[in-house]
């Protein structure tokens, strides 16, 4: 087996779904360019029989053969592509979870903090922020017993459960008495928008991180909450948002193009394989310019939407080019449980651009190595005349053959020291924890957001008693090194004391202001807006 591949791709699972194309069905029939597959499946199998019978006739220790037969599965896929992959049954029922896009419990985002589970926030409109339930809280019991030091796994198994089922919860609080709650299990839906919120008096912030069954009302029902408050220009943020279902990937695009125009098409060696998703003109809206924001970690549906504004010449598209996965999935179930998700066709932009990138089969070192080089912007430009050359719907020459290429390249960059990365990076959430019980001690910020994200600082004295508490927490920070970071760090506070005080949305329109790639892509709406009065 190809360990790198396996490791790698099970960080990008969530995304390279587009393949989730459970429309299509390809019936049972074997294909194959050889003239009798059926004789060499025969013998194969005899093999791979007598194999299995010598290992464990013969080796040394007890063999986990479920572990070994899950390893040759996926080395049959490891020959076939990159995304093309098995699914063991323990997996399958996770990603079903998510792309489904709901489960049943009782409805918090969490970590272990302290040796308890530790509310990161709950999910809005859940049965935990009915009952109560605030960031920052802890759990001290479930159901009379001790939650203390208790492990993820357990977290899940104590917590979810069927509609309907109650749980009892002890519930620690900053400067309160522990107090019990009982939260009654619900639906809880997994969003795929992460946040929507204005920057700005005109400007509309949608971060879409997947692409689940519904992500395409999801993103629309954030459109028109952000055009009630004054929206005339749009980011959709699809950094790292490694992909998910094609048909709502379709359904993305469509909310921006207002023209009968095509999206994406799919061609395969099975008819049943070829898919052409035209824009309906009444869900599409051209009232507002847009644009666009990827990176090299964008893949699948998202390089679908970013090349439909971009073909289309309906927005701009600015970030760094894209992962350049144009392959498209259909998963069978298979009768254990598990599942595989085989590659049937390759889709297309609506110039015509197959944007997957050249790899070698059952070689993919190179093929994943390549994402995280530091020069693959420069490497990409230097290789363009080598890639086969589109022209957008107004003649602008676009490339294929390797992701979607941003009208306007915009690196990444973040310039702070390592004392700071730790600070961000450590495991008990310091920023978190001391936003949190700042909110609760200083009751006299404004209960006006708009007023708060544009007009108040942390004041210096805060920052200050921030180090103090990160020095009480890890000793190993070097607080001076981490004081040269003081704008970046007051910057995060607020934007966590904005998320305690108002939520997800609120937090990341304070936080983009230390997103370069966010803050640059501000500039460029002149251009966005030409192509918007182009297409009016």
């Amino acid at each position: 087996m190809n360990l790198f591949k396996n490791l790698t791709k099970w960080g990008w699972l969530a995304g390279f779904a587009t393949g989730l194309v459970l429309a299509i069905s390809l019936g049972q029939v074997i294909h194959s360019t050889q003239k009798n597959p059926y004789a060499v499946i025969e013998n194969k199998f005899k093999v791979m029989n007598q194999i299995l019978y010598y290992i464990n006739q013969l080796y040394y220790e007890e063999v986990k053969m479920e572990a070994l037969m899950n390893g040759a599965f996926q080395g049959i896929m490891d020959e076939l592509d990159p995304h093309s992959i098995f699914i063991s049954a323990k997996d399958q029922k996770n990603i079903e979870e998510m792309f489904r896009g709901k489960f049943q419990g009782i409805g918090i985002e969490f970590d272990i903090l302290n040796n308890y589970i530790t509310v990161i926030a709950p999910v809005m409109g859940g049965p935990s922020e009915k009952a109560g339930i605030q960031a920052g809280d802890w759990v001290v019991e479930i159901n009379g017993e001790s939650a203390r030091g208790i492990q993820r796994d357990d977290v899940y198994k104590k917590l979810r459960g069927k509609k309907g089922t109650r749980v009892d919860l002890k519930i620690g609080r900053i400067d309160t008495d522990p107090f019990d709650v009982t939260i009654i299990r619900d639906d809880i839906p997994l969003y795929s928008v992460r946040a929507s919120v204005m920057l700005d008096n005109s400007t509309g912030y949608v971060w879409l991180t997947r692409f689940s069954t519904k992500s395409g009302a999801e993103v629309k029902k954030a459109i028109n909450t952000l055009l009630k408050q004054g929206m005339d220009r749009m980011v959709l943020d699809l950094r790292n948002n490694s992909g998910g279902i094609l048909e709502q990937a379709a359904e993305v695009a469509n909310l921006f193009i207002a023209k009968k125009d095509t999206l994406v098409y799919t061609k395969g060696k099975n008819k049943e394989a070829e898919q052409t998703f035209i824009a309906s003109p009444k869900k599409g809206n051209e009232t507002f310019s847009i644009i666009i924001l990827i990176n090299r970690g964008s893949a699948s549906a998202s390089e679908i939407v970013a090349g439909a504004v971009q073909d289309l010449d309906r927005g701009l598209v600015v970030g760094e080019t894209s992962f350049g996965k144009g392959l498209v999935q259909s998963q069978r179930g298979l009768s254990d449980g598990s599942a595989i998700r085989v590659t049937i066709a390759q889709y297309y932009t609506p110039s015509g651009r197959q944007i997957q990138r050249p790899f070698d089969n059952g070689n993919y070192e190179d093929y994943y190595r390549e994402i995280y080089e530091e020069n693959r912007e420069a490497k990409i430009d230097s290789l363009k005349n080598l890639r086969p050359l589109y022209a957008t719907r107004s003649g602008r020459a676009v490339y294929g053959g390797g992701g979607i290429t941003p009208d306007v390249h915009i690196p990444w960059n973040l310039e702070i020291t390592d004392a700071t990365r730790k600070i961000m990076r450590n495991p008990n959430r310091l920023l978190f924890n001391w936003s949190t019980a700042f909110v609760r001690n200083n009751l006299e910020i404004s209960n006006d957001y708009h007023e708060f994200q544009h007009n108040w600082t942390l004041p210096t004295n805060m920052l200050d008693d921030f180090m103090a508490s990160v020095s009480d927490k890890d000793r190993g920070i070097d607080l001076n090194e981490a004081k040269k970071d003081s704008n970046y760090l007051k910057i995060m506070l607020k934007s966590e004391v904005a998320g305690a005080k108002w939520g997800r949305n609120e937090l990341w329109g304070v936080r983009v202001v230390a997103d370069n790639q966010v803050i640059n892509a501000l500039k460029y709406f002149d251009e966005a807006e030409k192509f918007l009065a182009e297409t009016r």
